[in-house]
């Protein structure tokens, strides 16, 4: 009867670690819960940045002004007859 108990505590002591620390445990479901959480904030992020990459992709695709706009600004294009006029920033004094 004495080895039987032993057993059982034995039992009951490995079931009890599994469950508050191994794999499926409370501690593990908690940690896989706050990655879920971060890893929808970071989806949701990459989201908008897409839908706003797409907006623009659609607006370049659609008309001539936007890609004028973007080459004005990214590249410097001027048109012909038009002057360039450079205003240097000021610099900091310290």
């Amino acid at each position: 009867m004495k080895w039987l108990f032993a057993v059982l505590l034995i039992l009951l002591a490995a079931l009890q670690y599994r469950l508050w620390q191994g794999e499926g445990s409370f501690a593990h479901a908690a940690k896989l819960s706050r990655e879920i959480k971060q890893q929808q904030a970071e989806n949701d992020r990459m989201r908008e940045r897409n839908r706003i990459l797409d907006v623009e992709v659609q607006d370049l695709k659609s008309g001539a002004d936007s890609v004028e706009e973007r080459a004005r600004n990214d590249i410097g294009m001027i048109k012909k007859d038009e002057t360039f006029f450079m205003i240097p920033a000021k610099k900091k004094t310290e």
